[in-house]
């Protein structure tokens, strides 16, 4: 069996959690690999909506072992409840079925408070979620975070938190803000073990194992290649890595066995919070999809903002990552939409482009290139097969796949974990 990894190939909420759920059966484990509880995976299982955040979109199957990997950074009090609310309506998870890497950097309060503190600052927010995420990736780069392992050794945890404290208390007395109580950080940090600890694992040698062994594995990143803190829109980005190769890096997989690269995308684009967005529609139209669409956060609430597929960044999304195929999600929203938009290239200063530019200026001065294609007034919801869908739609996916220069391996027409058209099966390459 193959392995396969699942990114995101927009601006995130591209309907990863759908997709990791509807291969998921195909797989023995499910690994998430980068980013926090800023993730928002919404499944729908007959009817039944599940909510994720930190756990892997893959934990409501029976059987699978879920895996955070070491990529990841956890606020462990987010991770304590999410466990709690999923058990609490039937889902049995356990150290048995969820492991966390022993690497894992730890979220802990005082990076919320930071990092709500930037936003709140004039000039200078960028849209986080205010979750500590940006901060705790900060002090893991500059070798000063408390990971899970240093739950487990006291006389080490005391000294990198005095490694902590020194940084966070200079900041915090920089901005007026009482500096971070040793003593009861320490208090915290221990009763906090106990409940952590018992889901601590090498996960590398796991995951090493299960391949030895034949085993299935399913990567799953979080937000998208947009949000990517080196290929994205920089500085409007998340603060990880999104693209495939962070799959190797967040778990300790050796990068010759993460195999089939499924890049996610809806059938046009949304965007959360500020940033660069070309193909972003500032009228009725770009209304009715984000209605039809309920294009708002999972995490957030945000309202996102919606606009026509953009093939050129799905297109150096698919190059950057290595993107073997696409799953193609929300076809159904454009239903009934009479003239649809396909943004094709830009014009930057009088001159044609194919890429989007590194630099926030030039990024800002795009304008998209439009071209036009036939909608379809038939209903596309719930389609499970290409017979099923309209001559128009097929033909709208087509383009898209010509466009962008790879397959459309999979195809979802509404939320609903069965209703998906299996144009090539990633599991099988």
């Amino acid at each position: 069996m193959a392995n396969v990894v699942v990114v995101g190939a927009q601006w995130g909420d591209e309907g990863k959690g759908k997709i990791v759920d509807w291969l998921s059966h195909r797989a023995d484990l499910v690994v998430r690999f980068q980013g926090g509880h800023n993730a928002g995976h919404t499944l729908v299982i007959d009817g039944e909506v599940f909510k994720l955040s930190l756990l892997p979109s893959g934990v409501v199957r029976p059987g699978k072992l879920s895996i955070l990997g070491n990529g990841v950074v956890i606020d462990p009090w987010a991770l304590l409840q999410e466990i709690d609310a999923i058990r609490a309506r039937g889902v049995a998870v356990s150290p048995d079925s969820l492991k966390i890497s022993e690497s894992a950097t730890l979220i802990l309060p005082f990076h919320r408070e930071l990092d709500e503190l930037r936003e709140d600052a004039s000039g200078h927010g960028i849209g986080t979620t205010r979750r500590g995420i940006g901060p705790a990736y900060e002090d893991k780069v500059a070798r000063r975070a408390i990971r899970v392992c240093d739950l487990d050794e006291p006389e080490s945890l005391a000294a990198q938190v005095d490694k902590a404290l020194f940084h966070h208390n200079l900041l915090r007395k920089g901005s007026g803000v009482a500096p971070i109580d040793k003593a009861q950080l320490m208090a915290t940090l221990r009763d906090l073990a106990p409940k952590l600890l018992p889901y601590a694992a090498p996960v590398w040698r796991d995951l090493h194992d299960a391949r030895k062994a034949g085993k299935s594995i399913l990567f799953e990143g979080a937000q998208g290649a947009m949000l990517d803190v080196d290929h994205g829109t920089y500085p409007f980005v998340t603060s990880s890595n999104t693209v495939a190769g962070q799959a190797a890096a967040g778990t300790g997989m050796a990068p010759g066995g993460l195999g089939y690269v499924l890049g996610i995308c809806k059938a046009y684009t949304t965007r959360v919070g500020a940033g660069p967005f070309p193909s972003e529609l500032h009228d009725e139209t770009g209304e009715r999809i984000g209605e039809r669409g309920h294009e708002f956060g999972t995490v957030t609430g945000r309202r996102r903002r919606c606009g026509w597929f953009d093939a050129v960044t799905v297109r150096q999304a698919i190059k950057v990552g290595g993107i073997t195929g696409i799953a193609l999600t929300k076809l159904d929203v454009l239903d009934g939409i009479e003239r649809i938009g396909v943004c094709t290239g830009y014009e930057l200063d009088g001159k044609r482009i194919d890429y989007l530019p590194a630099a926030r200026s030039r990024q800002a001065r795009v304008t998209p290139v439009y071209e036009e294609l036939d909608g379809w007034a038939d209903s596309t919801r719930g389609a499970r097969s290409w017979a099923e869908l309209p001559a128009t739609a097929v033909k709208y996916v087509r383009r898209i796949e010509e466009l962008i220069e790879a397959p459309v391996a999979l195809l979802s027409t509404s939320p609903e974990r069965d209703d998906t058209i299996l144009v090539r099966d990633p599991f099988a390459d």
